[in-house]
């Protein structure tokens, strides 16, 4: 695939991101099957799937608020715990006169 097509939301994904996904889609999405082949738990797996979820859902705000997904992208990603996390947020969108 050209790197002009590659949709905003894949550019922002690690190599290993990239690669759950090509072995989830060959799997035909069992994340069973995606356990055995990484050797470990379903429960493993499923929260992998879901911190790759977050991190598309983010790209997806970035567009709009680019440091409230920066401070989300840094709590998916374990650098900042979550209730830092939230802090972080709602001090800035009170700062903006959102809340």
């Amino acid at each position: 695939m050209a790197i002009e097509i590659v949709p905003e939301w894949m550019l922002n994904l690690d190599d290993e991101d990239v690669s759950f996904i090509k072995k989830f889609l060959l799997a035909s999405g069992s994340l069973k099957e995606i356990a055995n082949q990484y050797g470990v738990t379903y429960p493993t797996v499923r929260l992998r799937l879901d911190k790759l979820i977050q991190k598309i859902q983010i790209s997806e705000d970035t567009a709009n608020e680019p440091y409230i997904a920066l401070i989300k992208r840094l709590a998916v990603n374990d650098k900042l715990d979550f209730d830092t996390a939230k802090l972080l947020i709602l001090e800035y969108r009170k700062t903006k006169g959102e809340e």
